[in-house]
């Protein structure tokens, strides 16, 4: 199976076991606009608690925030937005298609790291246990230079898109030959500059009515707040302030899902730092957002960092941790040092002074900031894509188990009487009675529990338990693992306890 093969299959499976859905389904949905069903909101909730404990319940210094969708169109202004929030567009004249010019030529790099994979694939199966993956990439001549035409193809795009040549940017698309996927022509348009931003009017009256844009980011409620948390909170450099929320972008080309969509969710922190300090406290949460990753049990090999070359008007270091999706390796969350840039250009725009005095050096300066911004709708889909498992069984059976860590997925426990008479019911209900105040449980009770148990694997669900007739005689239950599919017989006052200590988040 190919891995477009395997995405149709993620994305398939995430509609059926009602995780994601088509927004507007029922009238053929809205173009990169999606809703989060009956299992999605649950792993979608799980997520962010679960960032949000890592992020500020273990951190005394950090504490959170909910800022409005919409702001003074100032801010905007400030923070860069009405000017600089732009991406190349460039039209396909037979196709009527539009595309991010910068995506295409990233598109076109792409499909050469896929021939350098190809290469080494080729090379470990024939040189076996030897293989010497480095030194293979390093000195062969075909290799070297599909690394040399990257190389030289970034260079000329970085420098286009920091000059803001758009004309480069287009002449860069023809000496590629780049083709449209659609219609296979290369019969562009020039490029154009587009803002991403969505506006709106807030008035009574239309013609009285202020033109303000929904937030295309979190940080900025978080910067214009930066005063009232440091003072009500009495807040000591360095500390952050950590919020999730919705976000807004006008997309030029949103696809791949939900990994690229007109409206998403951010979980957003920005650190405070002491001017000087700023790139030791990069460094720090470069390394500590990848442990937190990596907690979740994926192969490290899974990710990567991916620092900038070409960085942010307000930023003096970036990296991207990228996660390898079935469409290859994308970017899952940024750690930009974004220097004093923020508050800066808010204290000037606003009047206010946005300074703090630092009781330890005795001087008053604006903080320099670090952020970490993950987004959760990329996260959901990369747990969606390393969860999704096609097992074949002892017996020759199959099943599609999703391999959530226990903490995040959806439902804890399935509760299900073996079957619908003899008082199983309704001793089934009491157990579960007993644990929903502290658990997700999802309780069924149709088909035969081997259906069942396909089922629950299916979306995610850690443990089952089944009861039968020997429940009404000791009380005991068959709990059955997700992974394993072992099943063990124990007490239903255990029950707790065995749940409590396979979901604990401390296990991951």
């Amino acid at each position: 199976m190919n891995q477009e093969e395997f995405f149709k299959k993620i994305t398939s499976h995430a509609k059926e076991y009602g995780f994601v859905f088509p927004s507007s389904d029922i009238y053929d949905g809205l173009s990169a606009v999606y809703d989060y069903g009956q299992n999605g909101v649950e792993l979608k909730n799980n997520i962010r608690q679960y960032w949000w404990k890592a992020m500020v319940q273990m951190h005394e210094n950090i504490v959170g925030v909910d800022a409005a969708i919409f702001m003074h169109p100032t801010v905007w202004k400030a923070s860069g937005h009405v000017d600089a929030f732009n991406d190349p567009m460039i039209d396909n004249k037979d196709s009527k298609k539009r595309y991010r010019a910068d995506v295409l030529v990233e598109d076109h790099i792409a499909k050469i790291e896929d021939k350098i994979n190809k290469e080494v694939e080729k090379a470990k199966k024939r040189f076996g246990d030897a293989f010497d993956k480095e030194q293979f990439v390093s000195t062969n001549p075909r290799v070297v230079g599909y690394k040399q035409e990257i190389e030289t193809i970034s260079h000329c795009l970085y420098v286009a898109m920091e000059n803001n040549d758009l004309a480069d940017i287009k002449q860069l698309i023809e000496d590629l030959g780049i083709v449209c996927p659609i219609s296979g022509s290369r019969n562009w348009t020039d490029v154009r500059q587009f803002n991403l931003m969505f506006a709106t009017q807030m008035g009574s009256l239309a013609e009285g009515a202020n033109e303000i844009y929904l937030r295309p980011e979190t940080a900025q409620g978080i910067f214009v707040n930066y005063l009232n948390i440091q003072k009500t909170g009495r807040m000591k450099v360095p500390f952050g302030i950590a919020q999730t929320g919705k976000a807004f972008r006008n997309e030029i080309v949103a696809r791949q899902f939900i990994f690229r969509m007109r409206e998403f969710e951010q979980m957003e922190m920005q650190f405070f730092v002491r001017p000087g300090t700023e790139l030791e406290w990069f460094k720090h949460w470069k390394e500590e957002r990848l442990r937190w990753h990596l907690s979740l049990g994926i192969p490290a090999e899974k990710y990567r960092y991916h620092d900038h070359e070409k960085l942010a008007h307000y930023a003096n270091a970036a990296t991207d941790i990228e996660f390898e999706f079935p469409f290859g390796f994308k970017e899952l969350e940024g750690i930009h040092s974004r220097t004093d840039f923020d508050l800066s250009s808010h204290s000037k725009f606003s009047g206010k002074k946005l300074q703090y005095f630092d009781p330890e050096t005795n001087e008053s300066y604006i903080p320099y900031v670090i952020e970490t911004s993950i987004g959760l709708d990329r996260m959901f889909l990369a747990m969606l894509s390393h969860a999704y498992t096609e097992e074949k069984l002892e017996d020759g059976s199959e099943r599609v188990v999703m391999k959530f860590p226990a903490a995040l997925a959806p439902y804890k426990v399935a509760i299900l009487p073996l079957v619908k008479k003899d008082g199983l019911p309704e001793k089934a209900r009491e157990i579960m009675d007993q644990l929903t105040p502290d658990f997700m449980c999802q309780y069924e009770e149709k088909d035969s529990i081997g259906k069942r148990y396909r089922r629950q694997d299916a979306i995610g669900t850690p443990l089952c338990v089944t009861i039968d007739n020997q429940t009404l005689e000791d009380n005991t239950v068959t709990v059955r693992d997700r992974d394993t599919m072992e099943q063990i017989r124990v007490n239903a006052d255990e029950l707790y306890n065995i749940i409590r200590n396979k979901i604990a988040p401390k296990k991951i």
